[in-house]
């Protein structure tokens, strides 16, 4: 049996808002659009319908993903207490006299752009569990680096 992907609410809602965008708008539009380049002629040299039918191709294979994603998610709730870190929580950590917050979450919302590392990743790893003022030293590419909890929120 597959292992459950854990994923928080807002995680959740986020996937199932572009699923429904992809099945009510960007789809209707693209096979629209795909109908439209097959009615201008000769489909070997129409650059137009060959952009519409990968677009499609995409869009369907986007939809795909979300979908088999949702049907193996386990939904985490925060409990609310702040004493450990766990999937949920933002974490404000001290590296080198300057501070991070992160939000830890499960590997289908990770995104560092936005400051959402993965549960699984090795900083969240690292952290999971430890509780404010403790230190957590994690290998990564460019050697170690240490990270002091200033606040679990």
């Amino acid at each position: 049996m597959q292992q459950a992907n854990n994923i928080t609410k807002e995680g959740l809602e986020k996937l199932q808002l572009e699923l429904k965008k992809l099945r009510e708008v960007d789809r209707p539009k693209a096979v629209e659009r795909l109908s439209t380049a097959r009615s201008m002629g000769d489909l070997s040299e129409n650059s137009e319908y060959t952009a519409a039918k990968e677009e499609l191709g995409f869009l369907d294979s986007r939809l795909v993903e979300i979908e088999e994603k949702l049907r193996n998610v386990k939904v985490i709730t925060s409990n609310g207490k702040h004493d450990s870190v766990g999937i949920g929580n933002s974490v404000t950590v001290r590296i080198d006299n300057q501070e991070q917050t992160y939000t830890l979450v499960g590997d289908l919302e990770a995104d560092i752009n936005e400051g959402k590392i993965s549960e699984k990743s090795p900083i969240g790893r690292a952290l999971m569990g430890k509780r404010t003022g403790e230190s957590v030293t994690v290998e990564v590419p460019a050697g170690s680096v240490e990270y002091k909890i200033v606040e679990i929120k």
